[in-house]
């Protein structure tokens, strides 16, 4: 009777154990998607900046466009 109860709470103690390894990896892996869920966040943020900082430099002033100045009106001769 005693070697049945020894190795019955040797199983429980494994599967004790089993559980807990089972716990600890799916509360990294619950840390690395909120981690990367945060850096995509912070990503997009910073590609939205980007982008709206791009539009406002296209808009701003075209560089190779030339001017044309409207020469004053002549005096006519009285």
């Amino acid at each position: 009777m005693k070697i049945l109860l020894f190795m019955n709470s040797r199983r429980r103690r494994q599967h004790g154990s089993a559980v807990l390894i089972l716990l600890i990896l799916l509360m990294i892996m619950t840390m690395l998607a909120a981690a990367n869920s945060s850096a995509l966040f912070h990503l997009h943020r910073e590609l939205k900046l980007l982008e709206h900082r791009q539009v406002e430099r296209m808009n701003a002033s075209p560089t190779n466009t030339t001017t044309t100045t409207v020469s004053p009106a002549s005096p006519e001769p009285k």
